[in-house]
């Protein structure tokens, strides 16, 4: 006997889908906007021969469910039928209650009887059973699409293993990149040559560079509040960045560490999970131990902090940067980098008003801001975002992108006044190692050429100009070089 009635179930799948009535979806529930997972969903949603079930995953109020009420909007304005589109968020309570196939009976009995729909599936990781449903609709009603969301990317990688094999596409949907965070507040951006890229900079001449910089100088004054509030679309739109931080701590961080993450995967002493998730925003870009977070958190177990880590990579809190081997060189002990998966997290759960006034820490958000955009920039490549820490006096390069094809990318974040790069530093040595070397620096001014006794040439970039061009990158389609 179902939990639920059928009239109960078709009221709230009524109210989720307003274009039944009214062929529209309500402006409300989508932004103007459009991120770039939008056009890749769309996409892979337009793949008239490559049919796949396209996922969305991300942490939450990162934009999802947005996404998936604007690929709505695309398809009714496309012509599609209203009733051949349906919105399901297995987060409702009711729909909680209700079997997979009590919900999709209910929508075919009453709505729309044929199978040639589109099924948006909202934080589907709530569903029983979800995955094999996924495939069973995938396999049994070859004329339907299928867009789901979720904020629990390793129960989708697993689902994907076991039962999305060739079926499923998964979408990483990371918080806001600087360069979508001026675009989503429609500030005075800088106009840029359409294939502009950063590592060729090192071959412009300084006047050239110059004229760059100054155009890009006018998002720099947008690049502090980014890095407080700037990674989540409603906040960043937000006119009080007090309430915006509070809204952070209490819907991105609160829920998901007690009770997205503890449903998911049975967790029963969530206080450890929190503990283990606050010791990590303070050590944020830094090379950590597990032994160490067991010991400072009063013995709890190495399974349980390895396992908590996990989860919290898979809830796109954190981000795990691994140790890469350079040219042969010797790689010390392989322990990760850990990253707060957004500045902004880190700094609404910290709540420390004296972090952009202290250096060390502000290292500490820059470096973090940086990994996040290059991890987001090539998480579709061929390519791995790790660190480099080896030789005599385990010299470190903060960022290493490993391509398949091609000599590595090496990164180095200095922000501070001056930001010294002595001949005997990691990026320096191993410059003729890479593709090309680049050094992440603090003012506007700290920009050009760095020459080196080997001959090899770093180019030298502020913070802002580094990452909003790495956006604008990313829009004009270059993805295969920085």
């Amino acid at each position: 006997m179902a939990i639920i009635s059928k009239e109960a179930l078709l009221r709230v799948l009524s109210s989720y889908n307003p274009w039944w009535k009214m062929d529209a979806v309500n402006p409300k529930l989508m932004k103007s906007y459009k991120r770039f997972a939008f056009y890749e969903a769309m996409k892979w949603l337009n793949q008239s021969t490559l049919r796949r079930t396209v996922l969305l995953t991300g942490t939450r109020r990162v934009g999802k469910t947005t996404i998936q009420y604007q690929m709505i909007d695309t398809l009714l304005k496309n012509g599609v039928l209203p009733q051949k589109i349906i919105f399901i968020s297995m987060d409702h309570p009711m729909l909680k209650l209700s079997e997979m196939n009590e919900i999709l009976d209910c929508y075919h009995e009453n709505i729309y009887p044929d199978h040639d729909v589109y099924y948006f599936f909202d934080e589907i990781q709530y569903a029983q059973n979800w995955d094999k449903w996924l495939k069973t609709i995938y396999d049994m009603q070859p004329d339907t699409q299928i867009v789901a969301t979720g904020s629990a990317s390793l129960a989708l990688i697993k689902g994907n293993q076991e039962s999305g094999a060739g079926r499923w596409t998964i979408i990483q949907v990371p918080t806001l990149s600087f360069y979508e965070y001026c675009e989503l507040l429609n500030v005075d951006r800088p106009e840029l040559p359409a294939n502009l890229k950063i590592t060729p900079l090192l071959n412009q001449s300084q006047q050239e560079r110059t004229q760059i910089m100054l155009q890009l100088s006018k998002v720099q004054n947008h690049f502090i509040r980014y890095l407080q509030v700037g990674g989540f679309p409603e906040l960043a739109l937000a006119d009080n960045d007090v309430l915006a931080q509070q809204i952070m701590r209490d819907d991105v961080v609160d829920k998901v560490l007690k009770r997205d993450l503890p449903s998911i995967y049975k967790i029963r002493n969530a206080t450890e999970l929190e503990r283990i998730f606050i010791y990590l925003c303070n050590v944020s870009s830094e090379i950590v131990s597990i032994d160490a977070i067991s010991r400072e958190l009063n013995g709890v177990s190495r399974p349980t902090v390895e396992n908590y880590i996990q989860y919290l990579e898979s809830a796109h809190l954190i981000y795990q940067s691994w140790p890469v081997n350079i040219a042969g060189k010797k790689v010390l002990k392989a322990s990760p980098k850990i990253y707060i998966a957004d500045a902004a997290i880190r700094n609404a759960v910290l709540m420390d008003d004296t972090i952009l006034s202290n250096p060390i820490e502000m290292g500490k958000i820059v470096e973090t801001a940086v990994y996040k955009h290059v991890a987001a920039f090539y998480y579709q490549q061929a390519a791995s975002v790790g660190y480099y820490r080896g030789g005599k006096r385990g010299n470190e390069i903060d960022i290493v992108v490993e391509c398949s094809n091609q000599k590595n990318i090496h990164i180095e974040v200095k922000y501070r006044e001056g930001a010294p790069i002595p001949d005997n530093d990691a990026i320096v040595e191993l410059s003729k190692e890479a593709a090309a070397s680049i050094i992440v620096t603090k003012n506007s001014d700290d920009d050009g050429v760095h020459h080196t006794k080997s001959g090899k040439d770093l180019i030298r970039i502020p913070a802002f100009a580094f990452l909003y061009l790495l956006g604008h990158a990313e829009k004009q389609g270059y993805r295969s070089m920085i």
